[in-house]
């Protein structure tokens, strides 16, 4: 897992405009693997960052990149903590609900919809999406748009500013480390 695919896919994460995201990694060596993980963290837990693979299956690793500080500011509103509580989650942790995250990534048939509340995105989206992901959608872009089109079309734009600028600075040679910012 290299330093040019976080920047390519969690760009706005790294520049603190986004809580977390989510990508597959291609795994050869699980432990090799997991060292990288750990350096990684080591590496940016500083700049408020932490890594943590969520679900394995036999070549490739989820990986939930994210602001554990953005995750609590997430979970401390109302609605989204009536949702986790809804689907099973103490949202008075935000640690535990990563653990419960990925509990739920790794048993449960369905896909846990309430995932797009893990990477920031707005209640009214998730819960759009949580309630039919097909009726109401207005736009989708980074997620699908059930609520403030208008405000979701800037974000959107934000993300891919973001990314290319990102992008163009470590094909430059800014580091990691220098790209990701404090919170």
């Amino acid at each position: 897992m290299g330093d040019q695919l976080v920047v390519s896919l969690c760009s706005p994460t790294l520049a603190g405009l986004k809580t977390g995201n989510l990508f597959n990694v291609d795994m050869d060596d699980r432990q090799k693997f997991i060292q990288e993980v750990r350096e990684f963290n080591q590496r940016l837990c500083k700049k408020g960052l932490r890594m943590i693979p969520v679900k394995y299956t036999k070549d490739h690793a989820l990986i939930y990149l994210y602001r554990p500080s953005f995750l609590k500011r997430d979970f401390a509103n109302e609605e989204v903590c009536q949702i986790l509580k809804e689907k099973g989650y103490s949202c008075t942790n935000a640690d535990l609900c990563v653990a419960e995250l990925a509990r739920h990534l790794n048993e449960d048939q369905d896909f846990p919809h309430e995932i797009g509340l893990f990477l920031g995105y707005p209640v009214k989206d998730v819960k759009g999406f949580m309630n039919s992901s097909a009726e109401g959608v207005m736009y989708t872009g980074f997620w699908k748009v059930y609520g403030d089109k208008e405000s979701a079309l800037k974000t959107f734009d934000r993300y891919k500013k973001c990314t290319e600028i990102y992008s163009d600075a470590h094909r430059k040679g800014a580091t990691l480390e220098e790209l990701a910012v404090v919170c």
